[in-house]
This record gives structure tokens, sequence and C-alpha cells, in this order.
């Protein structure tokens, strides 16, 4: 039987009904039973004083790349979901581009087993779209769907075949499957490592030019306007893309869209020289697209943030910035560099707490989120004014990659509780 805790004089921010401001909030049996009054005959098993602390719903992660199965030397399930614990992380998606490719129902299957054996952060997992990812032939979407897929996905994997993807948008739509979707055209990628602009050939870099990425959209958009089906952007890079997306919404089409944290900070000037953490996938972009996709996060053209968590050996990113492998370690960065976010751009914070939480949760349709009464208690509790050092000896990720390293950031995760369960407790010195 999961505990009674009373979490007393909270700053609790609630994004879902614009609710913030000192409370006590009260869980029993796996939910939140009360705000400030206490239901009839209660006793506390578990009493948190937290005056200085934030309470808010556990993250929302709409990007993580666990690793397993198959890719267990760059990370394992019970480091990553530590480190979706103490980043507040409560529910993640994760690609199907594991190995084996997650295009069957029995390895989603066992990795919902494994994920749900650890009891921390619920684990989401997008289906493959084809077999493989090999762009040839589509999955049984159906019996994905029966085995635990919130979505379908093609993750970074090319798809040429133009007709192979409307089949799959007319298939997915009869169901109202989800489809979530990386624009970029592979033709005009192929090969590239970095942003076409300045930089890049400044480094003798081979670009990515912004139109792989408006060219892919367009086509996605126009699949959607024939299918009617639901689509998820995944972390768009480029102002053009953004501006692609807020009209596809202004005419009313389904289309959801996310942005990487990484994005929203950074610009393809932090390659510096050639600093292969900033190798990433999209390619970090120009000032102006950083600064659109800021823009995009605050008018809700972009729905949700996300940590796009990609862990990389060690060996791996110590190669040249063009041989390196793509990626960067997000989950334990996702609190804290929203919040710096947040404070450098005057953004309020129910507002950008809502960007990794009650958000994407909408957009998964999951029962996550919010902190009504009733709900199942997931929450993050944050000291907002304690700074901590990036550095690889206070990540608990497997993966250590991150172009943040040595940057001090607000938001100290001190608890993180699943279905009424304490399932992370800082350390406090």
């Amino acid at each position: 039987m999961s505990p009674r805790i009373e979490i007393r004089n909270s700053h609790v921010i609630d994004p879902a009904h614009s609710r913030a401001g000192h409370h006590t909030l009260y869980i029993a049996e796996n939910r939140i039973v009360a705000w400030d009054h206490p239901p009839s005959g209660w006793v506390a098993d578990h009493l948190i004083d937290a005056p200085n602390w934030i309470t808010c719903p556990g993250l929302v992660d709409i990007s993580a790349r666990l690793r397993e199965p198959g890719l267990e030397y760059r990370a394992t399930l019970e480091s990553e979901m530590l480190a979706a614990v103490s980043g507040g992380i409560t529910s993640l998606v994760c690609p199907p581009d594991t190995d084996p490719v997650l295009d069957e129902p029995g390895l989603v299957e066992m990795l919902k087993h494994r994920t749900r054996q650890l009891s921390q952060a619920h684990v989401y997992p997008l289906g493959a779209l084809t077999l493989g990812l090999r762009g040839q032939q589509l999955t049984e979407m159906a019996e994905l769907t029966e085995a635990g897929c919130v979505g379908f996905s093609h993750a970074e994997a090319p798809l040429f075949d133009t007709h192979l993807l409307y089949r799959a948008l007319q298939y997915a739509a009869t169901f109202d499957y989800p489809v979530w979707l990386r624009p970029q055209d592979p033709y005009l990628s192929r090969g590239g490592v970095a942003h076409d602009g300045h930089v890049a050939t400044r480094l003798g870099l081979p670009g990515i030019p912004t139109c792989a990425e408006t060219l892919a959209l367009q086509q996605i958009i126009t699949l959607m306007r024939q299918t009617g089906t639901r689509v998820h952007i995944c972390q768009l890079s480029s102002a053009e893309g953004v501006a692609l997306v807020r009209q596809a919404k202004a005419d009313g089409l389904p289309i959801t869209a996310d942005v990487s944290i990484h994005h929203l900070h950074l610009c393809d000037i932090d390659i510096g020289y050639f600093n292969s953490h900033c190798h990433l996938s999209p390619p970090l972009r120009s000032m102006r697209d950083r600064d659109a996709l800021q823009a995009g996060v605050e008018d809700g053209t972009l729905d949700a943030i996300c940590s796009d968590h990609t862990p990389v050996d060690d060996n791996a990113k110590q190669l040249p910035f063009g041989e390196s492998e793509i990626g960067a370690t997000g989950l334990e960065l996702l609190l804290p560099l929203t919040l710096h976010w947040a404070n450098t751009h005057n953004i309020e914070l129910p507002q950008a707490i809502a960007k990794i939480t009650h958000e994407p949760a909408k957009l998964l349709g999951l029962p996550a989120g919010h902190l009504s009464v009733g709900a199942p208690a997931d929450l993050c509790l944050f000291d907002p004014d304690t700074y901590w050092e990036i550095t690889p000896s206070n990540l608990h990720s497997q993966g250590k990659n991150t172009p943040f390293l040595g940057m001090h950031v607000p938001g100290k995760v001190m608890m993180t509780i699943i279905e009424g369960k304490i399932v992370y407790q800082a350390q406090q010195h």
C-alpha cells in the first residue's frame, strides 16, 4: 500500500489549471486526494515541509533514447531511468531506433516489462513506421498499439518512398494513430554535419541547408491535407519551419510540434572550434533560427520542449567533429535549462513549466501533467534558487556528452514522486 504523503507549504504550480501559490497537497493510494484541506481522519505517513521548493507535475519528456535494447554500451535502462527521475521526469517517450528496432509487439512488451520492473518513470514507446526502419514495408500498427505504442515514427532513418509515407498516413488516419516525423530531406542533408551557413563554411564542414527541413515539412503538410492524419513534428530547427507549422495550425490541420532544449539555447556559432558536443541532429542553425524557435514556444506554435536525450559514449564524441557521433545527454538538464530560458527571457514560470509537463501530456493524451484532485500523484519538487554546475560527475546518465558542460544552472530536483511513491530524493548537505 502506498504511503500517505503530505507536501506542506510548497509553492505549487499547476499550469493545466493556471494555479500557482503556496498550498498543501495530500497524496494517498497513488493519487492526489486533496488540496489545502486534509481528508477526514487524515494521518500522514510522510510529511514534507517545503516552503522554499516548487511542486509541479512530473515532467513529460517526449524524446528520450534509453538505448535498450541493443545499445547498452552507450547506456542502460537502469542508468537512464535513474537520470530521468533525478531530472524530475515521470513520463517519457522513446523513439523506435533501438537494436533491434521496435517493429514487433514482443519487443515493445519486453521494453515495457523491463521499465515497469524498475518502478521509475512511465515509458511510452513509439513503434517503427516501417519494418526495421528500412522504408520498404509498413509495420503492423494495430498490434504495436495493443503492445503499448503511443504513436509511430521513422526516427532519424530516411524514408525515401513518398508513396509508402502516403499509405502509412492513410492507414494511421483510419485508426486515428498519431505519426511522429522528423522533417529532413534525405538527399539535401546527405553527408552534411552542420548548418549550411558561414560557420560551416569557415570551418570547412559540409552543410545541411534549411530547405532540407522545409521541403520535407511542406511534403508532410501536403500529405496531411490529403489524409487528415494527426502528425507530430519532432525537433524543429528553423525559422521557416516554425512559420510553416504556424500556418498549418491556422489552417486547422491536426499538427503539433516540439523543439529540443539544445536548439532553444544554442546556434551554429556555439560549435566554436569544432566542439563535437554540438554535433546534433538536426544541426544547430543560425541565431535568427534560434530566436524564431524561442518565439514559437512563447506563442504556442511549438507545443513542447523535449530533451532529445541521446547518450553517446565518450570515445564516439572525442573524434573530429564530422566523424563524431550525433547526440547529447538531456534528461537531467531539461528542467534547469527550461528554467534558465524562462529566467533570461522573462517567461512566466507556469508558462515555461507547461511546455515540459501539461502541453506534452496533452498532445500524448496522457492522464499526466496536472495536479487535479484524483490525478495520478506524479510530481516533481525542486529548489528554484539552488544553482548547480553541469559536470560529468553530477550526471547519472551513462552519457556525459553535452554542450552545456561547466555551465551553472538553476533548479535542483529535490524529490520525484511517481504514483504516490518517492522514487528519487536528492542528498541534502
